[in-house]
């Protein structure tokens, strides 16, 4: 596989939320527990932590971090010190709602595990590739004193699920290290986004500045026409913290259906005869058809479409209508082994051209890589 390693590290991996916390520790790439807590992540923390050592699993040899925002600066996991957390705080406002819940979980871990090293893992950094690969899809046509002085540009985020969804799908394919292998990696939850792999470098990805861009999600708009909020800012007053809020919560699959995020609950409604609900799951498949399209121009087509995330990996409806729209690609899965597909497994019906996988995404073991990397264990 292609996460071997030499040795069988006990790590605890962190992964905040803005309101709660998941905490894991693996023996290498083995989990050996897991809880997700409700509470802000400073306070999850200490009980997460002392469930962890009721099972026995406390001390560590070191800690994971998953901070979603790394900017400009950190394209790789870093050691944490208190200068690299003089760094990472100067990033809270590209990410508002996921760095400082990360960071007060940090600092509280630092606290509670003061004799082991803690790393953090971006989920920007595995798009970091993008300025060289395909510098055309890493700024935006805007004035250049926005990109060079106040640093507006894509990022990229969920970069620690598609580093290990294409890696996955590599090793599944008898592929790991051919680079020409083409990816298109559909990561579809809560939040949702699309990458474009080539040789094992992202070449595009769907999510940029803010993880609010791109694919229209569950309760996330994805991208809409800029005027659109010029227009309701100027003739309707809603003020800037309004418009955030509206965006980023009350918008996507909630805001169109008016009746849940949850694809499930819009489902039965639509099957109920809501034709709201209806034209939601209509809309989300379609947009995630079309990011899919323009991902393959990314890297000049594709050769496997990975589903992962909650959504990906567990509705086999969902995936099924969006392969209907690719079909014009040959990208066609096989009824039975969609509706009977438990990850990681391969969908793909036999006259497909683009193979179609569904694979279990494991941000945890990206977390441990950029533990192994820093502490030059690999």
């Amino acid at each position: 596989m292609w996460w071997n390693r030499t040795g069988n590290m006990r790590t605890l991996i962190i992964n905040p939320g803005s309101t709660n916390l998941k905490l894991s520790v693996l023996d290498g790439t083995e989990e050996r527990f897991h809880t997700t807590i409700e509470q802000p992540p400073a306070v999850a923390l200490v009980t997460g932590l002392e469930q962890a050592r009721a099972a026995g699993l406390l001390p560590v040899e070191a800690v994971g971090h998953r901070i979603v925002h790394g900017g400009p600066e950190f394209t790789a996991g870093v050691r944490i010190t208190d200068e690299v957390v003089v760094r990472l705080t100067k990033l809270n406002d590209l990410a508002p709602l996921h760095n400082p819940p990360a960071l007060e979980a940090l600092a509280e871990a630092r606290k509670q595990l003061p004799d082991v090293p803690h790393i953090a893992a971006f989920d920007t950094a595995f798009h970091s590739s993008i300025p060289n690969t395909n510098p055309a899809a890493v700024h935006y046509p805007l004035p250049q004193q926005w990109s060079q002085e106040w640093g507006i540009r894509k990022y990229g985020f969920h970069g620690l699920s598609h580093a290990y969804c294409s890696r996955r799908v590599a090793e599944m394919m008898g592929r790991v290290d051919d680079f020409m292998l083409k990816v298109i990696v559909a990561h579809l939850g809560g939040g949702c986004s699309l990458s474009a792999v080539a040789g094992g470098f992202c070449f595009d990805t769907s999510m940029g500045f803010t993880p609010l861009d791109g694919l229209m999600m569950t309760t996330r708009s994805g991208s809409v026409d800029p005027g659109a909020i010029l227009h309701v800012m100027r003739h309707h007053g809603l003020t800037v913290d309004q418009v955030e809020h509206a965006l980023n919560k009350q918008s996507g699959l909630l805001g169109v259906s008016g009746v849940s995020s949850d694809i499930r609950e819009v489902r039965k409604a639509a099957e109920s005869g809501n034709q709201r609900a209806a034209t939601a799951l209509e809309m989300f498949a379609y947009r995630v058809q079309l990011g899919i399209a323009a991902m393959m121009t990314a890297v000049g087509g594709a050769d496997a479409l990975v589903f992962t995330g909650g959504i990906g990996e567990h509705d086999a409806i969902f995936r099924t209508s969006v392969c209907l729209g690719l079909s014009f690609l040959r990208a066609i899965i096989d009824p039975q082994k969609n509706t009977s597909c438990v990850p990681d497994q391969e969908i793909s019906a036999d006259n497909t051209k683009i193979r179609v996988f569904v694979i279990h995404t494991r941000e945890d073991v990206s977390i441990v890589r950029e533990i192994e990397k820093c502490l030059g264990k690999v």
